[in-house]
């Protein structure tokens, strides 16, 4: 099987594919100096790792949004929390970003 030229918008992705995650063992105190730093600077925890180390970092902004790892078991008890069935997982989406925007928008009251 011949090699073929990957077209070069994927280019980059293949170096993407060979980046090395590394995760480090950090005391609490200064976890949460690197991610308050990021934040106040609008980065991303990895990225400020990276501005510290002076490694570079991609120039177009990152969409900002968070992120967090839902189980069946959450699904389940998220359906029933918002009265919709864990096969409607769109919508159970659309309640918790509610749910998280009325939180947040309470939080910023004086």
């Amino acid at each position: 099987m011949s090699q073929r030229k990957l077209p070069d918008k994927w280019q980059s992705s293949v170096r993407a594919a060979k980046a090395v995650q590394v995760a480090f063992d950090m005391d609490e105190t200064l976890q949460y100096q690197i991610r308050r730093e990021a934040l106040d600077h609008g980065l991303s925890p990895s990225d400020q790792i990276r501005h510290i180390l002076t490694l570079p970092t991609a120039d177009k902004p990152k969409r900002p949004r968070l992120t967090v790892s839902l189980s069946p078991d959450d699904y389940v008890y998220l359906a029933e929390r918002y009265g919709l069935q864990p096969e409607q997982q769109l919508e159970i989406k659309h309640k918790v970003m509610d749910e998280l925007l009325s939180y947040s928008q309470q939080m910023l009251k004086p």
